[in-house]
This record gives structure tokens, sequence and C-alpha cells, in this order.
């Protein structure tokens, strides 16, 4: 059963972008906080506490301190302080202890305000994780109210393997934070130059509208969804054309080549990111067990 949330915090603008995002999951969905900062060396494989009076103990403590700061009364959380050579995996051993719902993670340093850039942190985690991901754009710490009611979970379907996990994760996102929920299919084809425009226009939206047909039967009884198509020449393209409202976020599946339980961020997700201005969350394409749990 997943009942936690894990942020993996810095001390910079990134890690204060994560954990806002990471309150703001956590006070939606009722599920405790965990904020991790993570030391190199060469740690115990179980990603255990370093000594408590090393100095870099006590400096990651402060960190943490201030970070306690930013996060309401009225959400559950916990600070640890953890040693591992790789940030990345120290997450997913959190995360795996913990037995998080999430491990959330902001953009790289430099990113265009209200955009998403991927780290090497979030690299690593988008192509290993077992546990979902949640990546928060550029300045969301300075753009959101944390206590702010999430609007809109908006899933990216397709109907290649994975689609019923990631429709799965939305509808239970949904339920459990009371948002409303939409269901997007992306007309759109990166095909090679000499193909007729008109026909692949009418090929992909045939294709657009079978994918949220078959979606929407889906849907449990009595859940209902926005059901769009975001039609353009480009992945790209199609994902600008979105509207979005503020407090809104979007799931999107992971690539068919990863492992079983197992991420791995494919080619269109990638693309997305260069254009989306809200939270992205990655789900593994493997069906979660309990991915129905509110977590209250």
């Amino acid at each position: 059963m997943t009942t936690s949330i894990v942020v993996g915090y810095t001390a910079t603008e990134t890690g204060s972008d994560a954990l806002a995002l990471g309150v703001r999951l956590a006070r939606a969905t009722r599920r405790h906080l965990h904020v991790l900062v993570v030391l190199p060396g060469h740690g115990d494989p179980a990603g255990a506490e370093p000594e408590r009076d090393s100095p870099a103990h006590g400096q990651a403590s402060q960190w943490l301190a201030d970070a306690e700061e930013m996060i309401p009364a009225e959400v559950a959380h916990t600070a640890h302080v953890r040693v591992h050579d790789s940030f990345a995996e120290a997450l997913v051993l959190a995360g795996e202890q913990l037995e998080a719902a999430l491990i959330v993670v902001g953009a790289a340093n430099g990113a265009t305000i209200g955009l998403h850039r991927m780290g090497s942190i979030a690299q690593a985690l988008l192509h290993s994780s077992p546990i979902p991901v949640a990546l928060a754009p550029a300045g969301f710490a300075h753009s959101v109210d944390v206590q702010a009611p999430i609007s809109r979970i908006t899933a990216a379907i397709g109907n290649r393997p994975g689609a019923d996990a990631l429709l799965e994760a939305a509808v239970a996102l949904s339920g459990a934070t009371g948002a409303t929920l939409r269901l997007i299919s992306l007309v759109a084809f990166d095909v090679p130059r000499g193909f007729d425009p008109q026909t692949i226009r009418l090929v992909s939206t045939a294709h657009g509208d079978d994918v949220l047909a078959r979606a929407e039967m889906e849907l449990p009884t009595g859940v209902r969804a926005e059901l769009e198509r975001a039609p353009g020449d480009t992945v790209e393209d199609a994902v600008a054309r979105l509207a979005w409202l503020p407090g809104e976020l979007i799931l999107v599946g992971s690539s068919r080549l990863a492992q079983p339980r197992r991420l791995f961020l494919g080619s269109t997700a990638a693309k997305m990111l260069d254009v989306i201005p809200v939270p992205m969350i990655v789900v593994p394409r493997t069906r979660l067990d309990d991915s129905a749990d509110s977590g209250s």
C-alpha cells in the first residue's frame, strides 16, 4: 500500500520547486510527506543516515529545518538525511522503504521559468524508477499556492502497453484529490516527407477518436472525464495547443521499452516536457496493484 510521497530536496530553487509540488500533492491526497537530503558518499546500501555529529549531517539538518518552515502545519512530514553515491538511487531506496506513491524532483538549474528541463537526477529516475516520478517545472514554488486544490488531472492516453495502468493511476489521483479528469489523445504524427498531409490528418484524427472512445469505456462506473483530441503536425505542436487550468497536473505513461515495473521515458513524453507548463507525473507501464488507494 502506498502511503507517502518522497521529495528529493536540495537547498536550491530546484529543491524549493520539488518541495512545493510534494507539499501540494501530499496535502491533496492526505499522504505523509518525506523530505530527503542526500549527501554524497559511500553510504549503507540501505540508505542509512550518516553520523549525526558529523559536519555534513549538521549542514544537511539545517537545510531540512529551513525546508520544514515552508511546509504547512497540517501536512504530516518527516525529514531525512541519507548518504549515497547516487542521489537518484537513494530516492528510489527511500521510496521503496517508505511505501511511496510518488518521488518528486525539480527541473535542472537553468531551466526556463514555467517549463521543464531534466537534470541528471531526473533522467536517472525516469529511466529506472519502479515508482511514479513527479516533475516540478522551474519556478513552481513561486507561481503556485501550495494550499490551493488541484484543479484537474490530465492523462495523455494511447493504445500501447501500459495505457491501462496510466488510466488507472489518473482515475485514482482524480478521485483522491477531488480534481476533474481530462483524457487527451495526441493526434500528431512525425512522418517522412512525401506523405499526403490530408490523408495523415484523417487517419490520425480517427485514431485519436478511437483511443478516447476505448478509454472512456474503461472508466469505472460513475467516473466521468473530459475527452479531447490534441491535433498537430508534431507532438510539441499538439501539446502547445492545449489549454491548462491553474493547479493542473498531467500524467504520462512510461515507454513500451521499459522493463517490468520500471520507468523508461519515451520520446513522446520527452518532447512534451519541452512545452508543458504544468507538473508532469510519469507512471510505470505495469499496473499498480494498489493505485486506487486514496492515501487516507
